[in-house]
């Protein structure tokens, strides 16, 4: 068996400046979701007997020529709850190729999937930004975000931001030294083009209601079941996008609770990524447009496949 490539948290974060070209590699991956060159099954949640759970991911990526399997527990009882793991084999030979810490790997293909989605649907002026959260998603999404157009204006608000923490404050004036701080989640979104929610809250963090009438918000939020960053209910007023139609409505919170209410019906998504990325969706409806990713094993499989070129099997 040939030599598997071991990194781990260290060795991703020394890497991870060096993912030149990310948001390309990912686009190449999901578009293999129309052709069929990109197989990706549903995540699958398995419950822990002592609480807590694990999110397992998979796809296979004939362009990399990988399988790529994640694992995420989250793990209640320990101090930093969430870990993931992401294993590359080769579809080819079916041996490992790398195995790699991918936290830091999961911020980064969260925040570069965002982008890919507000390149695509955000007014081609938009000037005003919003986010709501502060934690490393937060400063990724505004490192991936914020070179797609001109933003003038841009409002962070999160707890932690407005107690200046040092660490936070930090974090964010590295990722937008531009920014100021909102006092309020309501400041922060109000008069916004486009709305970021970033947090690992399980219950919604704004009201859609005090967006302007033609926001763009999207949302990841955590691993939590049924996790929601908007309130379900709202999802009838919303163009709703997703990043991939099959998966995102088995897994995220407001489209399940909608779902289960008989408010909302997955068959109203507009566009998925991959029909965005291939320009088959029709044209973004006028109002307000909501995009949630829950995250997909080809994501984890493009970026893992990108460090795996930087530092190739020996």
């Amino acid at each position: 068996m040939s030599a598997v490539r071991v990194l781990d948290a260290q060795a991703v974060a020394e890497l991870v400046p060096s993912l030149a070209g990310l948001d390309g590699a990912l686009a190449d991956a999901l578009r293999g979701l129309r052709d069929g060159g990109t197989v990706q099954p549903p995540q699958t949640l398995v419950p822990l007997s002592r609480g807590g759970d694990a999110i397992v991911y998979t796809a296979a990526v004939e362009s990399l020529g990988v399988l790529g399997i994640k694992v995420s527990p989250y793990l209640p009882w320990r101090d930093s709850p969430v870990t993931a793991w992401t294993l590359l084999v080769s579809t080819e030979t079916g041996e490992p190729l790398l195995l790699c810490d991918s936290l830091a790997l999961t911020t980064e293909r969260t925040a570069a999937t965002t982008a890919l989605a507000v390149d695509r649907l955000a007014p081609a002026d938009a000037a005003s930004l919003a986010v709501i959260g502060a934690g490393k998603i937060a400063a990724a999404h505004l490192r991936h975000v914020l070179p797609l157009r001109r933003f003038t204006d841009v409002r962070v608000f999160s707890p932690s931001l407005a107690a200046a923490d040092p660490a936070t404050v930090e974090r964010i004036r590295a990722a937008a030294p531009q920014s100021v701080t909102a006092s309020t989640p309501r400041e922060a979104v109000e008069g916004a083009t486009v709305v970021l929610l970033c947090t690992s809250s399980g219950e919604p963090v704004i009201d859609v209601g005090w967006t302007a009438p033609d926001t763009l918000i999207t949302s990841t939020t955590t691993n939590a079941p049924k996790a929601h960053e908007i309130a379900p209910a709202t999802l009838p007023e919303l163009a709703v996008y997703c990043d991939y139609r099959k998966t995102a409505p088995l897994s995220a919170g407001e489209m399940v609770l909608a779902a289960e209410a008989a408010i909302w019906d997955p068959a109203d998504i507009v566009a998925d990524l991959p029909e965005l990325l291939a320009g088959s969706s029709p044209s973004r409806p006028a109002g307000r447009a909501f995009f949630r990713s829950i995250g997909l094993g080809v994501e984890d499989a493009a970026v893992a496949g990108a460090l795996l070129r930087i530092q190739p099997v020996e």
